[in-house]
């Protein structure tokens, strides 16, 4: 992989934000580890007595999570070893970093290359060993001077699933080993790069917790009961081995296996999978989608909001079924600095003015 250089502007040290699209977080997810992977702002709440687990670290505050269970790991940018430099010789700095990615949000550094003062500045090519499956690296050049200094991209879109490459499935998130070497030179950076994909609280298992009637393990503030139990503290008995086990994967005595949308294996419901893999089925019965929603503007909840269970949790300042109605007010505010000159209703943006009145801000006189 080659990526020229190019030039943009005269700074030595950077601090790179990260950044990120705008996204939506799966509120349905089942599991710590699902939740953080549905999108980059995502966190997870461990309380056990919360409503919502999964969602923005500002809609779970503002659903009463304490901030002593929020649960959002980020990436971070590592130097592992920085040796002095040598005039007299070519010289890479840092020579070994380690980088760990919120896969959707991209990290950053810089490397200096020291030349011997003999040689003339030139344009560089950095190349790279082998990249993993969907991480992107991109050069640019910051200082054409002596050392030259280079800006180093690095982003991960998402996170490996069960149906990428076999090769990949034994080391999922890494840590992988990627050098990255300037055209023509001896020496190259070792770059260590692992993707934050996994709760560090699913190493915390609480068997037989209190907090699940002693009858499950307590996994990041949701409870994983045992065969014979079931409810969201382990509460109810569930006679496991006289029911079939098809029984176990209904909502109700009537209701279909899975919701007619999975298939019950040894008693759980493993959800269909979508042909398009950001649609998916969810929920101890695969009863939820994130997909089948009130449309506007032939969008799901407008763009506006998360389908989550079929129906929609707006966004802030939007609400609405679909989502479609905006909450902010400056379209209807009139030149006297009146919402609709007074003289109607701010509804969804737009003025209902009261009769003789018309116009956007009511105040037109029929």
């Amino acid at each position: 992989m080659s990526v020229k250089l190019l030039g943009l502007c005269l700074l030595l040290v950077l601090l790179c934000p990260s950044w990120a699209d705008k996204q939506t977080c799966l509120r349905s997810s089942s599991s710590c580890d699902e939740c953080i992977q549905s999108g980059p702002e995502c966190a997870w709440c461990t309380g056990v007595y919360s409503n919502v687990h999964c969602d923005t670290l500002k809609r779970l505050r503002r659903a009463g999570c304490r901030k002593t269970d929020l649960y959002n790991p980020q990436g971070r940018v590592h130097v592992v070893r920085n040796q002095a430099i040598d005039a007299k010789a070519v010289l890479l700095q840092p020579q070994e970093i380690s980088l760990h990615l919120r896969p959707g949000v991209g990290e950053c550094f810089s490397l200096s290359i020291t030349k011997p003062t003999d040689q003339p500045i030139t344009e560089l090519t950095m190349d790279t060993s082998p990249v993993p499956a969907g991480v992107n690296i991109t050069f640019s050049s910051i200082m054409d001077e002596n050392p030259l200094v280079v800006q180093v991209d690095v982003e991960a879109a998402q996170c490996p699933t069960d149906s990428d490459d076999s090769n990949q499935k034994q080391n999922r998130t890494g840590p992988w080993s990627v050098h990255i070497t300037p055209r023509g030179f001896s020496q190259s950076v070792k770059l260590e790069i692992t993707l934050e994909c996994q709760c560090d609280c699913t190493r915390n298992r609480e068997e037989n917790s209190p907090s699940c009637s002693g009858h499950g393990a307590l996994v990041c503030g949701q409870c994983e009961c045992n065969k014979t139990y079931s409810g969201l503290q382990c509460q109810t008995v569930t006679d496991y081995f006289s029911a079939p086990n098809e029984d176990l994967c209904r909502s109700g005595p009537n209701d279909p296996v899975c919701s007619g949308r999975g298939e019950c294996v040894e008693g759980f419901c493993e959800c269909e999978r979508q042909i398009n893999p950001a649609e998916r089925y969810s929920g101890r019965f695969c009863e939820c989608s994130n997909f089948d929603c009130p449309y506007h503007n032939k969008r799901p909840c407008g763009d506006h909001g998360s389908c989550e269970c079929g129906r929609c949790v707006c966004d802030d300042n939007w609400t609405g079924e679909d989502c479609s109605c905006t909450m902010e007010t400056s379209s209807c505010m009139a030149i006297n600095g009146n919402l609709c000159n007074g003289r109607g209703l701010c509804q969804c943006g737009i003025c209902k003015c009261e009769g003789p009145y018309m116009g956007p801000t009511c105040e037109i006189l029929s």
